[in-house]
């Protein structure tokens, strides 16, 4: 499990920082999805019986998922309070 864990976090960094800074919003978005079936494994990880580092890896999970979720959901709010539109300003259709 371990190893698994540190191979998708080096190719999850070298993937992520290749990603031009345009399509960074819509990647957050994609990955909030991917956040939470880390979240769901992790929870269901902690409904069996574990060894010590098993549940360290599981607690690690899933504070570094909820991170990803909250930081995804914050910044997709941003930007969809970027196209509202402010009082005053006419509406067009």
């Amino acid at each position: 499990m371990v190893a698994v864990f540190s191979v998708s976090f080096v190719v999850g960094y070298l993937l992520i920082s290749r990603v031009p800074p345009l399509l960074h919003t819509p990647l957050m978005s994609m990955t909030n999805a991917i956040s939470a079936v880390t979240l769901l494994g992790a929870v269901i990880l902690f409904a069996v019986p574990n060894q010590t580092g098993e549940t360290l890896l599981g607690c690690l999970a899933i504070v570094t998922a909820t991170f990803n979720v909250v930081g995804g959901f914050a910044i997709t709010d941003r930007m969809l309070r970027l196209f509202k539109n402010k009082p005053g300003t006419p509406t067009t259709t």
